[in-house]
This record gives structure tokens, sequence and C-alpha cells, in this order.
């Protein structure tokens, strides 16, 4: 069954299955069809996210195991509700300790029938697994070993022994193993494992390999037929080896249920037709609702203002293509470069068996690669070696790519290396293993670099609009114009009827309150400049962290409808939230400290500024600033949460985002759910929520879209639609702008036939067919929901 809206819950040790249990009464009141469970598999103990998994045998005991679930489930059921399940199929936890099948393979190395899990590369490591798990030199670390219980320990960490090693002296020992324990720091260079992105601690699964699909998918397929679970979410497909064939094979195992998959599409990127899946898990969706938000004029002016103020370089957030470009490099010469390797090793080992390529030497090779990588436009192309070469595969490593990457060569002939790699990329010189493994590898790795230098890296480096460096987003076209956002869900309404939308997910790194708060600042950056200037005389380690930290002030101190500036302040949320956040930023930025290597003196430096500043005395200054705003930033709140749980799709709602959800980048998303106090918002999510429940044909798959455009004066402030000729969506766009050109004067929005309730409204209010002006629709709030009469 499609679901007709999800909601997700994040589960941990103490938010267990009996917890959730106890919520859904609420939550089947609010109007949701579908429980939206994170991973429930076993994970690493303590886990608070699940992705961690290390056995898919089973459904974690600290969140009460599968008896637990299947309570949940029954519970669910009685108030009329689903589940739907968060899957992990690309990665397991590289825990020697909890991982049952990985022990087996440091046990017996590559002749373990457990090998077949996971792509190592046993050839690169002398035939040993390198466990880059020590803190320090394995020089210094010798005296830390010991072996207890027929394992060898290392603080509380455990390592099988090899059969009959355990009596052998300890350097003896370690020769013996089919791995080789190192220090954390030669993850970096000498890895010889996927792994998921840059995580050394997640080790890559190989899902492709049948046998590997059906014992790591056993439980959650027997969950699908037990009618326990409805629906899946697929986490990063873009690891998987060939996502399309494992999608398919999903499908077939659980009887084409409701699936969705965590595919990032870049720009006009679609999601590829053949996939058996019902589409995304919505971040194209938050981009186009993010966009319609943000007045175009004013985040130029505001990335005019950003370069005038933070007077850098392009490698420290200048213009969005060169950072980008430059932080591609950067990951790969340093966090990738041990998947460069792999790639280089087998490239090399192709040319050397074809005595056409023999002279293609490991540099080139190495340099035709990484100038290609960093110029895939997309996430990762999809080739299969032996298949048809689609036009999608072929302009994500184009051929002005690779005119561009020969230009790192002096050498005409040596610059051949990169048609080699192209094709090799593309699939086009043979199906041997070699082959397919490059063409799979290559992919993989440009899922890894594009998430790592854009999401993680660009993203903390380029800074005009906060709200606009989201998954997906477009930082340098953030703004969605109302004719493009109409195209998108008429192509949703036809193509993807059943795909996710979100606006606010564990993974964003602010949520849709914050980030509407911020957005509002592209109608006003004139007031924005006036704040930098009355906030000027507190002293930041540098202006790139100022910039960051008072937008961040302005969408994390909500003002609501509080009646002064105390009330706003009583109301904010902690400071020191925001500073973990403003020290992840500047971290994953890399440009003063890093993850690997922090500058100590930086970081009290940024703590001391946000204590001084943002999160403290300025508090003040920044919340009078916000009240001022207030009515701005409502208005884009309530438009985008309307609009989001409207449009063709499956709205998924994040926990606590029913209501004012003020939160920023992980861990201060993933703090435990808890059900609070109705709010404006709230009445709006629920209304929705419980209209699209009462009326299913309306927004299902076979509902249709269509715009309203509203007519006069002040009509572009006004987006509208209408689903199956039954529901009317109008939300407020841009409401300064619209309040600077003297309000909707004699707008007005033209109705379909028949008699309209506007279902948010107390009294009701009923409209007939015909215009209804638009100073009388949004009197009351600047969102309006009409549903028509019987």
């Amino acid at each position: 069954m499609t679901p007709s809206s999800t909601y997700r819950l994040q589960l941990r040790p103490d938010f267990p299955f009996a917890a959730a249990e106890k919520a859904v009464p609420y939550l089947a009141a609010l109007g949701i069809s579908h429980l939206h469970l994170s991973p429930v598999l076993e994970a690493v103990p303590g886990s608070t996210h699940g992705y961690d998994v290390v056995d898919h045998t089973s459904v974690r005991a600290e969140l009460g195991g599968e008896e637990g679930l299947r309570r949940l489930a029954g519970r669910a059921r009685e108030h009329g509700l689903g589940i739907v399940l968060d899957i992990v199929p690309n990665h397991m936890a590289m825990s020697p300790r909890y991982n049952p099948v990985l022990r087996e393979v440091l046990r017996d190395g590559a002749a373990s029938p457990c090998a077949r899990w996971f792509d190592i590369d046993w050839a690169a490591g002398g035939g040993k697994v390198l466990l880059p798990v020590l803190p320090g030199p394995v020089g210094g670390e010798l005296a830390q070993l010991r072996v207890e219980g027929g394992e060898l320990c290392h603080g509380e960490q455990r390592f099988p022994l090899a059969p009959g090693t355990e009596g052998l002296p300890l350097p003896e020992l370690l020769d013996a193993q089919h791995y080789r324990l190192a220090w954390w720091r030669l993850a970096r260079t000498e890895l010889n494992y996927r792994r998921f992105f840059t995580i050394s601690d997640l080790i890559g699964v190989r899902v492709e390999d049948p046998e590997v699909f059906e014992a790591s998918h056993a439980k959650i397929i027997e969950l699908v037929r037990d009618g326990v679970v409805d629906g899946l979410r697929v986490d990063h497909p873009d690891g998987l080896a060939d996502p399309g064939q494992y999608l398919l094979r999903l499908s077939e195992a659980t009887g084409g249920c409701w699936t969705v998959v965590e595919k990032i599409l870049t720009g006009d990127e679609r999601l590829p037709a053949g996939w058996a899946v019902a589409g995304t898990t919505g971040y194209d969706a938050l981009r186009r609702v993010d966009g319609l938000f943000t007045d175009a004029a004013g985040a130029q002016a505001l990335e005019r203002r950003f370069r005038e103020v933070v007077t850098v370089a392009d490698d420290r957030g200048g213009r969005w293509g060169p950072t980008v470009r430059r932080a591609a490099y950067k990951v790969l010469l340093h966090e990738l470069a041990a998947e460069t390797a792999f790639l280089v090793r087998t490239a090399g080992r192709i040319c050397a068996a074809d005595p056409a390529l023999r002279d293609h030497a490991p540099w080139a090779l190495e340099t035709a690669i990484r100038e290609l990588l960093v110029r895939v436009p997309l996430y990762r192309p999809y080739a299969v070696p032996g298949g048809p070469r689609t036009r999608e595969a072929t302009a994500a490593v184009s051929e002005e790519a690779a005119r561009e990457a020969k230009a790192a060569f002096t050498v005409p002939e040596e610059a051949a290396a990169v048609d080699v790699v192209r094709e090799l990329a593309l699939g086009g010189l043979g199906t041997g293993p070699d082959e397919v493994a490059f063409c799979a590898r290559f992919a993989q790795t440009a899922s890894a670099l594009r998430a790592k230098s854009v999401e993680d890296t660009a993203f903390y480096r380029f800074l005009p609009l906060l709200s606009a460096n989201e998954v997906g987003g477009d930082p340098s076209a953030p703004a969605v114009e109302p004719g493009a956002f109409h195209a998108f869900c008429e192509r949703l309404a036809r193509d993807w009827p059943a795909t996710g939308t979100v606006l606010t997910t564990h993974d964003t790194k602010r949520s849709a309150d914050v980030r509407a708060g911020i957005a509002a600042l592209t109608q006003c950056p004139k007031w924005w400049n006036d704040l930098l200037a009355q906030v000027s005389g507190v002293v930041a380690p540098d202006a790139q962290v100022a910039w960051q930290a008072w937008q961040t002030a302005v969408g994390f101190t909500p003002a609501g409808d509080a009646p002064d500036v105390d009330a706003v302040l009583a109301a904010a949320p902690d400071g020191a939230r925001m500073e973990g956040a403003l020290l992840k930023s500047v971290r994953e930025a890399g440009l003063r400290t890093s993850w690997t290597e922090g500058d100590p003196r930086f970081e009290r430096a940024v703590e001391e500024f946000v204590g001084a500043g943002p999160a403290g005395p300025a508090r003040r200054t920044v919340a009078h600033f916000t009240r001022a705003l207030e009515p701005y930033v409502r208005a884009g709140a309530l438009g985008a949460a309307l609009v989001h749980l409207t449009m063709p799709g499956v709205p998924d709602l994040y926990q606590g985002t029913e209501r004012d959800y003020f939160a920023l980048v992980d861990p201060d998303n993933r703090a435990r759910f808890r059900p609070g106090p109705p709010d404006e918002k709230m009445v709006v999510t629920t209304a929705a929520l419980r209209l699209r429940r009462e009326r299913p044909a309306v927004f299902g798959e076979s509902g249709t879209y269509a715009r309203v455009d509203a007519a006069g004066p002040a009509a572009s402030h006004c987006v509208a639609f209408c689903r199956t000729g039954e529901v009317v969506t109008a939300v407020t766009r841009l409401p300064l702008r619209l309040a600077e050109a003297g309000g909707w004067h004699d707008t007005v929005l033209p109705l379909p036939p028949g008699r309209w309730r506007d279902v948010l409204a107390a009294p009701a209010r009923v409209y007939e067919e015909g215009a209804v002006e638009l100073a009388a629709l949004f009197q009351d709030r600047p969102v309006a929901l009409l549903a028509r009469e019987p």
C-alpha cells in the first residue's frame, strides 16, 4: 500500500520500540498513514542512528528486538498505521568485536566463505586487511596489545585470531593474522577495503552478489512478507555497484512494496526511469520548495556582499564553481587517496594486459582518473560494462570533461591516458573482472567525492545564503521561480506520483524552520547589512566565521508570537547548540582547522566568539532583528509546510516538525522525540494530513496537479495549485517584498467550479467559484487550504 504520508522516528536505546509504541495514538491523530523508522537491524551497541549494522539476521536488541518491533507494528495497525523501514544495503560496521561476518573474514582471510561479502583488495594488502584502528603508530601501541580469551585485544577492541596462532610470541602472532593493525591515519592512503565515503568504521557490502543479497536481506524480506513492514527507504543507493539491478532484485523479493531511494539529483538530473522504485526520498522536492520562498535578486545581493565582507580566494568560498572544484581536488588527494590508488592499480593491470595500452604509466593513469573524477557533475554515472551506453552516462563523463582533463598533461601522447580511463568508466573496454571492477568503483568513488567535496566541504566554505546549502541544493542559484516549481510538480504527478518529499531529515544541516528564517534575508539584504554593522564590535576569528554565525543566529532565534524581546530570548534555543554546529562547520570546511588536523587555538577562538556574540550579549540585537522579520519568516515557514504536504508525492515529516522545529546539523537534530503543545504550524500540518487521509484519491497516484494563477498587481506573490479538482493550496510568496509594494491591492485568485471551504479557518469560511480577493483569503494567515464541498 502506498502511504499517504510518513513520519520519521529516530530510534535509539533511549527511544526504543516501546517508546514509539506510546507515540502511536498521537501520530495517528496527526493524520499520517505510516511510521517511518530509522534502521532497526542489530547495530554497534549504543549507536544513536543505527546505520552501523553488525548483523542482518536480527532486529536490534537495544530497541526491543523483533518482538518489540512486531508489537509496535501491531499497535500501529490498531490505529490504522503502517510501517516503513530505513534499510542500509551499502555498508556494515567495521567492528571486529560485534560484526560476526567480519570476524570470520578476519579469522580465515581471503579463503573465508564470507570474504565475498566485502570489497577487499587482498593483493594490495599483501593478503591482509588493513585495520586503521590504533590511536598512534603501531610501534608505540605494541605494549597495549594483549591476548585474552583467544582474542587479540587493544583497549576495548577485540580481534579474532587465526587458527593455531594463539600461543605465538606477539611479533609472530601479528604477522600470522589475516589483518594488519595500523594507526588510524593510514586509512587515507593504504586502506584496501571499500568504505562508506571516508568513514573507515563502515565497510562496503557487495550486495551485487546474489548470496550476499539473500543473506543480508532475509530478515527485511521476512518482515515485509509477514505484513510487519509495508515500505522501504533505501539508504545511499549510489554506493552500490549496480543500483538498478539491486533495486530490481529488491522489488522482486518484496513483492514490489513501496520503496524510495536516497538518490541525490543534481540540477535537472532525472531519476533513472528503469529503477524499480516509487521515487526518491525527496531532496529534489526540498530544493524546489525552499527555492520557491527565496528571492533571486536578494540572493544575488547577499552573494555580492559576502564577497565584499569575506574577501578571500575561491578556495575559501569566493565563487561556487571554483570552490567545488578546489574542494574536490583536496578530497581526492587526501581523504580519498586510497580509493584513487585502487583505481590506478586496477587500470594499470588492464593496461598491462593489452599490448596497445602498456605504455600508460601509473602517474598518467592517476592524473587522468583524478582529472575526470573532479569533473563528474553529478553524484555518479550509471554505466554497465558490455551494456548499452546511455546519454546520461556519457554526460556524466563527457567528452568536454575529457578535453579539459587532458590540459593537465604537457605531452599529447601521455594525455591519451584520459581516453582510456573514460572508456573504462563508461564500461567500454570489456567485461573482464578488472574492467567491471573499475567501472563500478569509478562510479562509487565519484559518489563519495561528490558527497565529501560538496556536502561536507564546499557547503561550509561558500556561505552567502546558508539556507541553500542543503543536500541536492545549488547555492549558486538558490531561487526557484513559480513557473519552474509548477513544471517540477507536473512532472512528479505524471512520472513519479508516489515519490517521497521532505523538508527536514536526520541529515539536513538546518531544519526547515531555521532555513525559512535565513531565506527571508533574501527579501531584505539591506537589513542584513545593517545587522552586520550593529554587531561588528564583536570580534570574530575571521570574517567567514562571523558571516555564518550571524546568519545561523538569525535562523536559530525564532520570534514566534513573543510579546517582547525578553520573551524571544527566553524561548530561544540553547546557545551551546549553535556553538557545536559552528565548530563542526569550521572543521568540515578544513580551512583553519579540521577533524584530523585540528587547531585548538582557532577552535577556542570560535567558541569564545559565539559565547561573546551570537549566543551572548549580542543575542538581544539578533532578537530585535528577528522580531521585525517574524511575520515574513512565518509566511515562508507555513507556506513551505503547506506546499510540501499537498504537492505531488508522499510527504515525510521528521519527528517534531509538525510544530515549529529549530535544529541544526546532527547531532543537534537527533534529540529524542517529544510531542509538544499545538501551534499554528501544527494546525496547518494536521489539517493537511487529515485531508490527505480523507481524500486519498485526490493526492494519490491517480491524482492530478494543475497550477492556479492569481490575477492582479501582486499576482507573483501568490503560488497556488489544484489537486484533482478538489483541493486548492494557496500560499504567500516573498511577503516582505509584497508589503513594500503596498500589499495585495485588487489581486484575486480564480477558483475552479464548486463551493470551497478553507479547512484552516476557524470559524469555517466558504468561497464560491470565481475570483476571491487574496486580501480576504489571507486575512488570518498567509496560507489557505481549500477543499471543494460535495
